[in-house]
């Protein structure tokens, strides 16, 4: 209810400003003419596998009571958030792809651009969260259950959420503030911050600048920390004097640095390019839309042998003939 308020309360000031425009007509992918049906197989693919991977990651964490401590349940918040986030975009983005279905309500447009940004800023914080979380672990174990108990961690991921809602209600309001009274082709699968801007019927200096800077220190902040805690992290590895230790404690890290990589890179690649170009965009949105979350399950589960087995044991247990006791 609170976020169908808000999506309300932004149209109807929007409204005020003059706004025409009731839909929007989205665009598509360029350079894909002929291979609709094609992509359409491929992304629904992904988007399964991302459904699929993320919610047998998070019930197997919930299932297991070894995976019960701090990593694995950030790793559960990042799986529902995995859930979510491909669901802003893609089912809309298949329809175009099947049924040529173009239009997107004002209203539709402007939910896009909340929990598309509410769940960037909250993916951001998560992990930088969970980088927080390996640095406590690898440089202060005798601590670690003392530092990251049940509060703190409760906290922190409530932090995750509501610091993304504030985020995306930020930039939401200060792109939806504007006035849109035509043009109204969005040059994109989706409505998003450049391209919904573009649209404008007023000046978007400060907007653009505005949400710009926001993005841009949501994102550097993150990583400015991330970046911290994993300099910590190799230094104290590299103190390590068995090979095996050392190697244990890259592994435990090597899952999170490559969901990073493949977080980061999108992110900089779109907003914080001073040129834009929609091609790139579009390709880069997709992988981050759609592959991305459907990878981070086989990231979690192949280099992580207590994922593994915990997963292993819970598929063995739900192969069961009823009745069945070991």
């Amino acid at each position: 209810m609170p976020l169908l308020l808000f999506t309300r309360v932004a149209c109807a000031m929007s409204m005020r400003n003059h706004t025409s425009v009731t839909e929007f007509i989205l665009l598509g992918i360029s350079n894909t003419e002929g291979l609709e049906s094609m992509l359409f197989a491929l992304f629904l693919v992904f988007y399964v596998f991302a459904l699929l991977g993320n919610l047998l990651i998070f019930l197997t964490i919930l299932a297991s009571p070894n995976l019960h401590t701090p990593m694995y349940f950030f790793l559960g918040n990042l799986a529902v958030f995995d859930i979510f986030f491909p669901s802003v975009n893609s089912p809309k983005m298949m329809d175009y792809l099947i049924r040529q279905g173009r239009t997107i309500s004002y209203q539709g447009c402007v939910s896009q651009v909340f929990f598309y940004h509410t769940l960037g800023g909250t993916e951001c914080f998560l992990y930088t969260v969970m980088a927080y979380d390996r640095f406590v672990a690898i440089c202060h174990p005798m601590r670690y259950t003392v530092i990251m108990n049940h509060r703190v961690c409760t906290c922190l991921t409530v932090g995750t959420w509501v610091g993304g809602f504030v985020h995306g209600s930020i930039l939401t309001f200060l792109i939806f503030k504007l006035p849109y009274c035509g043009p109204n082709k969005v040059n994109s699968f989706f409505c998003d911050i450049p391209v919904v801007l573009s649209l404008a019927c007023a000046d978007t200096s400060l907007a653009r600048t505005v949400s710009f800077t926001n993005v841009g220190v949501v994102a550097l902040t993150c990583f400015l920390l991330i970046l911290t805690s994993y300099t910590r992290i190799v230094i104290s590895i590299l103190k390590i004097r068995s090979s095996e230790g050392r190697r244990r404690a890259f592994s435990t890290c090597s899952a999170h640095l490559t969901s990073i990589i493949l977080v980061y890179g999108p992110v900089i690649l779109v907003y914080l390019r001073p040129a834009s170009s929609p091609w790139l965009d579009s390709v880069v949105q997709v992988f981050n839309n759609v592959i991305t979350p459907s990878l981070n399950p086989l990231i979690y589960t192949l280099r992580n042998k207590d994922v593994k087995l915990a997963l292993k044991k819970v598929l063995s247990q739900g192969a069961q003939p009823l009745g069945y006791k070991e």
